[in-house]
Order: C-alpha cells, then sequence, then structure tokens
C-alpha cells in the first residue's frame, strides 16, 4: 500500500513536473513600435507570420503577443504611410523584446487621407489636398484648431486678428474673393460641417463693437489626429454651394486596440508683450514741448500707461485621455482644462472639455458598425474695452498710447486720475469695465453603419450642434466717457450695461452608399452617393441700459434698477434655413496609372430665391502616376512623380437668411407698434459662382529623401452677392435688395511645396520643409460700379473709408490721397491738393511663405515654424487717428514725428492718406519647440517626454504697430475689408513647460 502511494506521488510530481515545464517553454513577445523621429506610431500592426497572427499597438506604441511556443518566427509590423518592416526571432522560453524604428513610404502611396465623405488613398488623390497629423502641428497651448497648422500649408493664409486669447482668426484658401460676409472656408468636423459662426454675443459695450471670437475653440486641439485642406474645386465641389473658400476637414482622435492606456498631458507658461509701438517717454515728451516752445502739458513724470495695463499672463493647459478596447469594440474620452491669460489687465480665456467617441462592431458577422461621438465645452472669457470702430473717445489702448507721459495715473492719494473731456486715463478705464462671455458647446452625432460585403457599405450619419452664449458687459459711472459719465446736474446717474444672448443649432442628417472594387481586370472604382439635409437655427436677444449710478454691485445683475426710458430690449429670430442635397463621387483607377475622378453635387436652399432654388455644382479631375509606368520602373532616383488636372464649381451662401424674401421688423414708435420693412425680395437671387483650374505635379527623389509638389490654380468668382441700398437713400432705415452683380474676381497663383531630409544617421536627423504661394489679384467686367469699404475711426475721420472695389483693382484695394511729404510750413502735401484720390496700396499679399525644421539628436529634437508674407499693405489707422502730432501738449504723439527734418505743424488737419500706408511684409517665427525624450520609468508611465515650447519669438518687418499679423475688422455694410490696422489687442510672446506620458 505504501508503496502504491510512493508510486503514485512520483508519477504526479513528474506529470507536474513535466506540464510546468511545457508551460515554460511559452514566452511572451513584447515590443514598440516608432516612427522615424522616435515617436509611437499608435494603431500600428504587427502580425507573426507562420502563426497567422496579429495584434495592434497600444496609444505609446507598445504592443503584448502571450503564450509563444519556443521557435523561430518573422514579426512584420506595419502602419499607413510606412514602410513595412520584418525582423526574424528565435523564441527559448524567455520572453523576447523588439523595436521597430519604421521609415515612411517614400512614395506615400497606401496613406489614406480624408476627403469628402469618406477616405481614398493619397496615391489616388485627382485634386489638390493638403493633409496635416497631429506629430507635424504647431505646438504649445493654441485655443484653437486652425493655429494648428498655420504656415503648414501652400495657399493658405491663417491671420490672428487679434492678440486676445479666444479671438478669431482670418482664414483665407487661395486670395480674397468675398465681396459680403467672411471669406472663411467650410469646417467639417468628424463628417459634421459647421455653421461657422461663434455664439459668443458681439452686442455694443457702449464704446464700440469688440472683434469676434473663434467659432473653432470649443475643440481641444489635444483631441485632433488630423486636419485635410481641400483647395481646389475638384476636390471641394462635393460640398457644393458652401465651399467657396475651400474646406478644412478636422478628424479627432479615435482609440486603439488594446487594454486601456492613459494618456497625459500637461503644460503651463508666461506670456508678455512681443513687440511695443514706438511713442514718447516723459523725457523726451518734455524735450518736444520745448522743441515747440509749448509752456503747457508737463506734469514732471515719466510714466508708462501701456504697461499700466498689460502684465505678464500666465498660462496652464491639462488634457488626459483613456482609451481602449478590442479589435470590434474600442473607445476614446477625453478630458481637458485650458487657463489662459491675457496680456491686457482683465482678459483671460477659460476652457473646458469633454469628449467621448466610439467605434462598435455588431452581430456575428460584424457588418452592423455604430459609431458615437460627443464633443462638449464651456468656453469663459473675460474682454479688455478694445474695439474696432471707436471714435473720437477711443478705447483701451488708445488711451494707453494716447496718454500724457509726463502725468501720473493716479493722484497723490492713491485714487484715479479722471481727466476732462475726452482725455481718458487707461488705468481707469481698466478698473470701470467688465465683461464675460460663456459660450457652451455640444456636438454630438450617432452613425450607424452595415458593410453588406468587402465592397459596399451602407451608412448614415446623424448630427445635432448646439452653442449658446451669453456675455455681460459693465461700465462704471465714473468714468469720462460721453453718455456713460454721470452728470448730476441733468439728472444722469450714469453707467452703461448690456446682455446679449445668442443660440445657435445646426441639425444634420446624411446618408452615404460607398462602393470600392475592382470591377474590370486592373480597374477599380472607389465611389460614393448621397444625400443630406441639414436645417440652421440663429435667434438671439440682448438689452442694455443706462443711469446706474454708483450701485455696489455689477450693473448687470441690477437692469432693473434703471429708468425705462433708458433702456433698449432687441431680439431676433433668423427665418428657416434648410439645405437639401445630393451628391456623388466616382474615382476610377486603372493599373495604378491612370485616375480619373467626377464629383457632383446638388444643393437647394431656402436662402434663394423661387426662381433658383436649386444649384448644380459639377468638377472632374484626372491624374497619371507616371512612376507607375514601365519606362520608369528602374528610375531608382525617382519615387514619385504624380501630374494632376482639374476643374469644378462651388458655390457660396454665405449672406443672411432670407434675403432672398421681403422682411419686415416689428419695432415701437412713437407710442405703438409699427411694421417696418427692411429686405426687399428678388425671386431671382441665386448663388455665388466659383469656377476653378488647377493643375499640378507631385515628385519624390532618392528614396523619399526629398518630396515636393507645385499646382497652378485660376480661380474665377462670378454672380457676386451684394447688398444694394438705394441711392440716394429714401431714409436712415431704408430697405436693401440682395443682387447678384455683374464681373468677378480673379485669383491665379502658383503653389510650391518642398520637403527634404538633409542628413540621416544613426543618432541624428534633420528636416527641412518650405512651402510658398505667388497669387495675383483683381476684380474685373465690374463696369462703373464702385463698392467702398474699409472704414477709418478716430478723430477727423467719421464716415471715412479707404479701400474700394473697383473694376480692373485688387480686391478692397487702398483708395485715398496721394501724400508727398510736409511743406515748409509743416502741413501736409497731396498729389492734386488731396482732391483727387488715388490707388495708393494693396492689403493682398503677393507671396505666402511657410517654413519648417526639425533636428533630433539621440533622444533630443527640436521643431521650428515660421510664417510670413510679402507684398501687402497695411493702413495703420492707428498712427493716424491716435498718435498724431496734434496731440502734443495733451496727449502722446509717435517717436517719428520728432525725427523728421521738417518740423510738422500741431495744426496740421488729421486725414486719411498714403501716410499711414505702410509695407506690411513679414516673416516670423511663430512656433518653436525642444523636447527630450525620457522614456520608459518602471513599469507604470510610458515614453516620458519633457519639452520647452516658445511661440511668437520674434518677428522681421519694417511695419510699425503691434504686429503685421492683423485684420480688424473695418466692414461697411456687411462688405469685407483687409489689412487694416486699428489699436488691436496686442500679440503676447509666450514659452511653456510641458509633459506628457501614457501610463
Amino acid at each position: 500500500m505504501k508503496k502504491n502511494y510512493f508510486t503514485n506521488f512520483l508519477v504526479s510530481l513528474i506529470l507536474l513536473f513535466i506540464s510546468f515545464n511545457a508551460v515554460a517553454q511559452n514566452a511572451n513577445i513584447t515590443g514598440r513600435v516608432l516612427d522615424e523621429t522616435n515617436q509611437p506610431l499608435p494603431g500600428a500592426s504587427i502580425q507573426i507570420k507562420e502563426l497567422n497572427k496579429a495584434v495592434g499597438t497600444n496609444e505609446d506604441g507598445s504592443f503584448s503577443i502571450a503564450n509563444i511556443a519556443n521557435g523561430k518566427y518573422t514579426l512584420v509590423a506595419s502602419f499607413i504611410g510606412y514602410l513595412p518592416q520584418e525582423k526574424t526571432i528565435t523564441v527559448t522560453g524567455q520572453s523576447v523584446t523588439i523595436t521597430f524604428n519604421m521609415q515612411p513610404d517614400a512614395q506615400g502611396l497606401d496613406e489614406v487621407v480624408v476627403v469628402g465623405y469618406g477616405t481614398q488613398r493619397k496615391s489616388d488623390l485627382t485634386g489638390a489636398v493638403a493633409s496635416v497629423g497631429a506629430k507635424d502641428f504647431n505646438k504649445g497651448p493654441l485655443v484653437a484648431a486652425d493655429q494648428l497648422i498655420q504656415g503648414k500649408v501652400s495657399g493658405v493664409q491663417m491671420i490672428n486678428n487679434s492678440g486676445q486669447p479666444g479671438g478669431a482668426t482670418t482664414v483665407r484658401i487661395r486670395g480674397n474673393s468675398a465681396v459680403t460676409g467672411t471669406g472663411q472656408p467650410l469646417y467639417v468636423v468628424d463628417g459634421v460641417a459647421l455653421d461657422g459662426r461663434s455664439a459668443r454675443p458681439s452686442q455694443g459695450t457702449g464704446i464700440g463693437t469688440s472683434p469676434a471670437g473663434n467659432p473653432l475653440s470649443f475643440i481641444n486641439p489635444s483631441d485632433i489626429a488630423s486636419m485635410e485642406v481641400l483647395k481646389d474645386a475638384s476636390a471641394t465641389a462635393i460640398y457644393g454651394s458652401r465651399a467657396a473658400y475651400g474646406v478644412v476637414l478636422i478628424t479627432t482622435k479615435r482609440g486603439q486596440e488594446g487594454g486601456l492606456k492613459v494618456d497625459i498631458n500637461s503644460s503651463a507658461g508666461v506670456s508678455n508683450l512681443m513687440r511695443k509701438i514706438d511713442i514718447l517717454d516723459g523725457n523726451q515728451y518734455r524735450d518736444a514741448l520745448n522743441k515747440y516752445g509749448l509752456t503747457t502739458g508737463d506734469y514732471g513724470d515719466n510714466v508708462d500707461a501701456l504697461d499700466a495695463i498689460l502684465r505678464t499672463a500666465y498660462n496652464h493647459n491639462h488634457s488626459l485621455s483613456l482609451s481602449g478596447g478590442s479589435e470590434d469594440n474600442r473607445y476614446r474620452a477625453s478630458f481637458g482644462y485650458q487657463d489662459q491669460q491675457g496680456i491686457v489687465r482683465k482678459t483671460g480665456f477659460k476652457r473646458y472639455t469633454g469628449s467621448f467617441n466610439g467605434n462598435f462592431k455588431m452581430l456575428k458577422s460584424k457588418k452592423l458598425g455604430l459609431d458615437v461621438s460627443l464633443i462638449s465645452s464651456q468656453n469663459n472669457e473675460h474682454i479688455a474695452p478694445i474695439v474696432t470702430d471707436a471714435g473720437a473717445d477711443g478705447s483701451l489702448l488708445t488711451h494707453a498710447l494716447a496718454w500724457n507721459p509726463t502725468r501720473p495715473l493716479r493722484n497723490p492719494d492713491g485714487s484715479l486720475v479722471i481727466e476732462q473731456g475726452n482725455i481718458i486715463n487707461p488705468l481707469a478705464m481698466s478698473e470701470a469695465y467688465n465683461d464675460r462671455a460663456n459660450v457652451t458647446t455640444v456636438l454630438a452625432s450617432l452613425s450607424p453603419s452595415y458593410k453588406f460585403n468587402d465592397w459596399l457599405e451602407y451608412r448614415m450619419l446623424l448630427s445635432v450642434n448646439y452653442s449658446r452664449g451669453e456675455r455681460r458687459s459693465s461700465t462704471r459711472s465714473f468714468i469720462n466717457i460721453s453718455g456713460i459719465l454721470a452728470d448730476p446736474d441733468n439728472g444722469f446717474l450714469g453707467g452703461y450695461a448690456s446682455i446679449g444672448n445668442n443660440e445657435l443649432i445646426t441639425k444634420q442628417l446624411t446618408h452615404t452608399l460607398s462602393f470600392n472594387k475592382e470591377i474590370a481586370n486592373d480597374l477599380n472604382l472607389n465611389a460614393v452617393i448621397g444625400y443630406e439635409y441639414t436645417d440652421y437655427v440663429n435667434r438671439g436677444s440682448d438689452m442694455n441700459a443706462k443711469g446706474f449710478g454708483d450701485l455696489p454691485v455689477d450693473y448687470t445683475d441690477v437692469m432693473q434698477a434703471t429708468a425705462p426710458a433708458n433702456r433698449v430690449l432687441n431680439s431676433f429670430n433668423d427665418p428657416t434655413t434648410q439645405l437639401q442635397s445630393y451628391f456623388g463621387r466616382a474615382t476610377f483607377n486603372f493599373k495604378d496609372r491612370y485616375l480619373l475622378t467626377a464629383t457632383v453635387r446638388v444643393d437647394g436652399s431656402t436662402r434663394f430665391g423661387e426662381n433658383n432654388r436649386y444649384g448644380t455644382f459639377p468638377s472632374f479631375a484626372a491624374a497619371w502616376n507616371l512612376k507607375n509606368e514601365d519606362f520608369l520602373a528602374d528610375a531608382t532616383w525617382l519615387s514619385q512623380l504624380k501630374l494632376r488636372a482639374g476643374w469644378g464649381k462651388t458655390g457660396n451662401q454665405e449672406f443672411p437668411s432670407g434675403a432672398s424674401q421681403r422682411r419686415y421688423n416689428f419695432g415701437y414708435q412713437g407710442g405703438e407698434q409699427k411694421l417696418i420693412v427692411y429686405n426687399n425680395e428678388n425671386i431671382n437671387l441665386k448663388w455665388q459662382a466659383d469656377e476653378q483650374i488647377n493643375a499640378g505635379v507631385d515628385f519624390g527623389f532618392f528614396g523619399g529623401r526629398l518630396t515636393g509638389s507645385a499646382d497652378y490654380f485660376y480661380k474665377k468668382t462670378t454672380d457676386l452677392l451684394f447688398p444694394q441700398s438705394p441711392y440716394p437713400p429714401a431714409a436712415p432705415d431704408a430697405p436693401v435688395t440682395w443682387l447678384n452683380l455683374p464681373g468677378k474676381v480673379i485669383n491665379k497663383g502658383l503653389e510650391l511645396n518642398l520637403n527634404g531630409v538633409i542628413v540621416e544617421n544613426d543618432n541624428f536627423r534633420w528636416d527641412l520643409g518650405a512651402n510658398a504661394t505667388f497669387i495675383n489679384n483683381k476684380v474685373q467686367d465690374f463696369g462703373p460700379n464702385i463698392i467702398r469699404t474699409g472704414s477709418l475711426s478716430g478723430q477727423g475721420l467719421s464716415d471715412v473709408t479707404v479701400e474700394v472695389i473697383q473694376n480692373d483693382y485688387p480686391l478692397y484695394a487702398m483708395v485715398t490721397r496721394e501724400y508727398l511729404g510736409l511743406d515748409d510750413e509743416g502741413f501736409s502735401k497731396y498729389t492734386d491738393d488731396g482732391f483727387v484720390f488715388y490707388r495708393v496700396g494693396n492689403p493682398n499679399p503677393k507671396v505666402l511663405l511657410g517654413i519648417s525644421t526639425g533636428l533630433d539628436y539621440k533622444k533630443f529634437s527640436f521643431t521650428a515654424n515660421f510664417n510670413g508674407s510679402l507684398g501687402q499693405d497695411i493702413y495703420n489707422n492707428t498712427a493716424n487717428a491716435v498718435l498724431p502730432i496734434s496731440n502734443l501738449g495733451s496727449r502722446n504723439i509717435a517717436t517719428e514725428l520728432m525725427n523728421s527734418s521738417i518740423l510738422e505743424s500741431p495744426s496740421n488737419p488729421i486725414a486719411a492718406s498714403s501716410r499711414y500706408i505702410e509695407k506690411g511684409s513679414y516673416l516670423k517665427l511663430a512656433n518653436a519647440t525642444v523636447s527630450y525624450s525620457v522614456g520608459d520609468i518602471g513599469n507604470s508611465i510610458k515614453n516620458l517626454n519633457v519639452f520647452v515650447n516658445g511661440q511668437n519669438l520674434f518677428v522681421i518687418t519694417k511695419y510699425k504697430g503691434f504686429d503685421p499679423e492683423v485684420n480688424v475688422n473695418k466692414a461697411v455694410d456687411n462688405v469685407p475689408s483687409a489689412g487694416i490696422d486699428n489699436v488691436t489687442y496686442p500679440t503676447a510672446r509666450t514659452f511653456n513647460l510641458g509633459v506628457n506620458f501614457s501610463l
């Protein structure tokens, strides 16, 4: 019995040992997949050839394959846009770790690019499409998505309209062609077309209109995976009536297969004024008074009033994302917080963001899919009293620049100096003014799909974009601004406040059927057809009141404390705007050599007249991949050569809802309700049409070490939409009639892109990229029509404009007196004594520039991005109205006025002229980053990276203002302007220190 027990025990022990030894022979294979700059490649595929087994990499580029038996295996790493890489390993019971360092595909033929309503291989593109991925974005705590690609794409001019955090930008794709509206491109986020407007109310502040908010500021830039810019009509025509000014597609990040991964990005920084305007200090001011023999105006001090309203501003930016899932069910959630102080006191931008998206496959066949997406944000802004249209009273920066530098800002007892008249203490203005805006945005979409087979798929997209903004502004009664300062003698308590609410709602329903199949030998068809319905709502209200007195609370909390006669209430609800569309696109690919793309979209809109409700927008394009021809197959020095050509037609419907209809305003005048006509009907009103021809070439040499492209474009805009006012006007509120004007706007030019790997070895790599656009703009066949725009502001400049839309001139050409210098008595001289106006300036740049470079040495990397433009003019409204010689004795003046060989007379009248037109060419180091890749720390922290970033580091220019990158909105009757600077919020230079890593 004992022997049997012993035998059984021994046999069991031997079997257990054998079993354990068998398990021990299996091992894990782990590793990472990195790109050419040693950055992780999430979503790369790792396949074991011998086992037909594959996994994907996580957010930090890592992968793990468990329980692999002993043996010899071939691992293949692949990722879109990179050359596949193979490595052979031997498993001998021990875990194996391996790293793949991927190299870009020289031709990039398999890289997938997002296009309208789908994706295409880069090799299949026939239009002018530029794609920028997350690793190439501009770095730092940027507020809006458009800033990520500034200077990165040829043909795209991007201007920050103001330095106010959260302020709007001007984006022009292939030149100016907008006679009305903004001329901004259509933005599409994950297939959802945005309204293009910000819900932040823009009601008056009591001193003027402040610059608009940025409609893209609701998206956390850290959540964006890529941005595609569709430039020519063959690429944009699929968006029809909304694509005249180009299309920008924004794709957000998606979850990757694998376990739960946590990505953290955190930074903090400091900002100061980038560049000053040259004005006199206290001592120089005293010298100027003596030079002119003035005995008053010297208060004995030396004050920098601009410095008094500026500050060192701090910012911090944090984001966290969680992602993971299986092959069939992936998810990503993110949270972000950004707090960016403005360099002007009492200004700043805070943003709270949250997002979630999921991609799910259902049924046993996995043919049924469901994509869900939610982006939500809350933006809080504190806004300065810096406005675009202040009159003689000016706004905050006007007061700071023009303040007498010998006069203290505070009295001996510490109280603020309050001047008489329209000389306003900027520090007092800052204290008196409060302006807060809150905008809540939700963008939600639900997209079920069904894949019938490998080549046919149906998809529906249902989305809602809701945005609501509230703004409260108030100005205290002690500030000496006309209509706000208390006037006890006349019973006026003083003070001003306004409250505004706006609501924007866009609902979109899209159905698409996609086809991608080889329909004949060597002939592939990639096609999509679809239907789309979009509904827009825009409504809001505002009220303002005067006469609060010195109430110890914020005026916006007690609007009811004013006399009813001092309150004004307004509300609006735009007429129904609906867009119904049918569209299709087909791309034929024969032998990967010859490509033909045709698109068409039919749009029906309630905006247009009964006789022109529908418009058709076609396009055609072809491409020839010469590198795939037999006669170039052996040309090893040539990695890519493709010729492209296309034609297409798009439209524009960026004008007021109901513009083709007879519209009324309800009002209350003279003790009774009144119905006032303010828009006449036009049943023949039709689309503004943009027709464009594009011809281009894509090339690559030396295994992809040198790549680039060149495109020639010719864009013609006709049927120009314009609100015609009666002339002479029958009444101040006479109704307008929207018309299609004769004539055309021509934009033509050449785009060049070049990217090269200058040096590359095991430890060091240097990349250099540049793009340039040469562009010409002109209005033709416009007849005798002259449309005036570009209003000036300030003392002596009421009702003065300096820009026109006129035949044979560039759009917004500057037309005013031609300045010839000063005469012997110090007065301005003009051609024809100033009675004849001349074309003396052009705000449209002749050349757009972008330069990027990157250096990598072991774990260190450095990137720098420049942007600039050449050949444009800027009208310096600041020098014209804020700092003239007539200020001397009461307010400050520009330093250059004292450097002239002829002393200008203080009695020289303020007048618009070419004297204030300056060359606006510039080159700016907009972004530079130094980073160090620490790598993994322990088993928890993965891919730790530390970086230092700088923004707006320096600018090379002859322009005398704060920044030549400026475009203040000086529109007249909804007609845009360009290149006018009027004491805008100054640009900040920012330095940031940050870290990012994964858990």
